[in-house]
């Protein structure tokens, strides 16, 4: 492309909804523009709380072309991307390292495109655009960095190619072999790890706890409001507050209900535990869980369980169900790789996160191959 020009947004408000969700990348539920205007009219996304809007986008002819969902942060929480350090390594040289340019759906650990392109226009011509945009407005703006979080495949090249490092991290995604139902899953696993997950969904059901799945257009007020405190509760147990609030679930649950999926974990037929998922025709994204006490086996069955028999069910290819958890691997969760990508202005930050990036990728790999030997399956 030649001589593009860009335009600022102040609000995801300001472009049409049909356009932007015909962008490639925006089938992830938490790029639609639904998703993105309840965060920002919940307030969970502003100045106050340090994610101030900063969108760009591209037009031509036929509408939207390409955009960036970006955001000027004041500071690294609900990344899942750890920068901590980096801002204290260039505090010690006497300069800021926010507000920082981030590219990334908020507070939402999954990978997928960052730099939207129009599927009508091949991402690998465009995307270089946007990434020399991103680079131009840290310069013209004076700050320290511009970071594009879970990247995909296009997404890596383009800016590996733009010259940024490159960051590789750790999940644990399940995946979808065509398994008729769940015991057919379980038909893979050793004799021993079939008799612990059998015993793990033995022990919900000798407590008499049902579930009910419900879509988000299913979600009374009442059930709304039982469901966030939940979710909230586990927050608060750490000392945090819910990155979400009661205002977004509530917007969401309209605009983007059937993406949004909530197991109802229920006892004597009163709620007493919740997991709350998107998902769209080929992911499941587990995001949300809370209970009102404890219940042994009750997290895994909630969270994991049945979030793969509801992937065997709609045939969803599959389900990621968060960060962390090595707990998740003896559950039929695998090791995947995944990636954020840094341009980083002062050199000596560069260079020192350039040699961090390097130790930490190895550790990462030898972390993963290691992990990945204990999945529950059996090897011929």
């Amino acid at each position: 492309m030649s001589s593009p020009v860009f335009e600022p947004l102040r609000s995801i408000d300001d472009v049409d909804a049909a356009q932007w969700n015909a962008l490639a990348g925006t089938h992830n539920p938490f790029l639609r523009h639904e998703f993105l205007a309840a965060l920002e009219h919940s307030g969970c996304v502003s100045v106050a709380t340090g994610w101030q809007p900063a969108f760009w986008v591209l037009r031509d002819a036929a509408g939207l072309l390409a955009a960036l969902p970006a955001y000027l942060k004041s500071h690294s929480w609900g990344e899942f991307v750890f920068d901590q350090s980096w801002a204290q390594f260039l505090q010690r040289l006497g300069q800021t390292y926010y507000p920082k340019l981030l590219v990334a759906a908020p507070f939402s650990p999954a990978s997928g495109a960052r730099l939207l392109v129009r599927g009508d226009h091949p991402r690998e011509q465009v995307a270089p655009d946007l990434a020399l945009l991103l680079q131009q407005l840290v310069l013209n703006n004076q700050l320290s960095s511009a970071h594009v979080l879970f990247a995909d495949a296009v997404d890596q090249q383009v800016l590996r190619d733009a010259g940024w490092l490159l960051r590789r991290d750790c999940q644990f995604h399940w995946h979808n072999q065509g398994y008729a139902d769940f015991e057919a899953y379980l038909a893979t696993f050793t004799a021993e790890k079939r008799k612990k997950t059998r015993r793990e969904r033995r022990r919900c059901d000798e407590a008499g706890i049902t579930f009910q799945t419900l879509s988000g257009r299913d979600l009374t007020p009442e059930l709304l409001d039982i469901i966030y405190e939940l979710h909230a509760g586990t927050f608060r147990q750490r000392g945090n507050e819910p990155y979400l609030n009661r205002k977004f679930f509530a917007e969401i649950a309209q605009t983007l209900g059937d993406s949004m999926m909530v197991k109802l974990a229920l006892q004597g037929g009163q709620p007493v535990a919740t997991a709350i998922f998107f998902w769209s025709g080929e992911a499941l994204y587990g995001r949300y869980w809370g209970a009102l006490a404890e219940f042994h086996s009750l997290h895994f069955e909630c969270c994991y369980h049945q979030g793969i028999e509801f992937c065997i069910a709609n045939g969803i290819s599959r389900f990621e169900p968060g960060t962390q958890g090595e707990h998740k691997v003896s559950r039929g969760f695998a090791p995947q790789y995944t990636w954020s990508a840094h341009f980083l202005v002062e050199p000596r930050l560069r260079n020192a996160v350039a040699e961090f990036l390097q130790r930490e990728s190895q550790a990462v790999e030898a972390y993963a191959d290691d992990v990945g030997l204990h999945t529950p399956f059996r090897r011929e």
